[in-house]
């Protein structure tokens, strides 16, 4: 059993600013979880406003989406991280990309590299499940990275989920000054993995572990001298964890 403190202690304004600084770095990974091949000076350009000739056409939009995306989730820091949020970044997510994008999915979709096939989504047990998490998690973080894979996992919308879910953890996350969320490239393949076998298992805490450990950024601030000291190290405690097909582990 895996609980899961906070790593990170911020101010929200140093939190945004860290996030602001890293935004073009945030969806240039983002790009890669979705496979497409494009650098980083590349994804700065296309942020800027500039145009890269060898990419299709959907690569320019979805990075030019994620900038949307993100600034309205600045923006909205002060908002509930409720349904209607996630139905927002969605929408925004899949502008002229994803068909009923920030609508909640009524038919059955397939998934990349299994044979497992999430259910139809009830938004009303969604909504209970994400109140669920928020009152049975030991910090911030912990609701943040649960609430992110158990959205991954029902497959809310028709596409755009990963990216969805990744939005709302780092709106969590920046609104109470504990961080910023990311994959790291050179991890993009162990995700993918771990993803599998958490649809696959239900078994949460394998990818729980590998975000907490892999995929936090941000800084302690010692609120009351304005100490800033970087972390370097992770803390871990036991957590209570359950699997079950219908419901979420949290």
């Amino acid at each position: 059993m895996n609980n899961y403190f906070d790593k990170f202690n911020m101010t929200r304004e140093s939190n945004i600013f860290l996030a602001k600084r890293d935004i073009v770095d945030l969806i240039w990974k983002s790009c890669h979880i979705e496979g497409i091949n494009i650098t980083f000076p590349e994804t700065q350009r296309i942020y800027n406003g500039g145009n890269i000739a060898r990419l299709r056409v959907d690569e320019i939009q979805t990075i030019n989406n994620l900038k949307h995306a993100w600034n309205y989730l600045l923006n909205s820091l002060d908002t509930e991280d409720d349904i209607n949020f996630i139905k927002s970044i969605n929408s925004l997510i899949g502008s002229n990309l994803i068909d009923r994008a920030g609508e909640i999915r009524i038919y059955e979709v397939k998934m990349g590299g299994t044979n497992w096939k999430p259910k139809i989504p009830d938004e009303n047990k969604v909504k209970e499940n994400l109140a669920a998490i928020k009152e049975n998690s030991v910090s911030i973080t912990d609701e943040a990275i649960t609430k992110m894979l158990y959205l991954m996992k029902t497959q809310f919308f028709n596409d755009g989920n990963k990216r969805t879910s990744m939005l709302l953890a780092n709106k969590i996350l920046i609104s109470n000054g504990k961080g910023i969320l990311n994959v790291p490239i050179e991890l993009d393949v162990k995700f993918g993995e771990l993803l599998i076998n958490y649809y696959e298992t239900n078994d949460m805490e394998k990818i729980k572990r590998f975000f907490y450990e892999n995929c936090l950024d941000g800084i302690n601030q010692d609120l009351q001298k304005g100490y800033v000291n970087k972390i370097s190290t992770n803390r871990k405690i036991e957590e209570n964890t359950q699997s079950d097909d219908d419901e979420l582990e949290i």
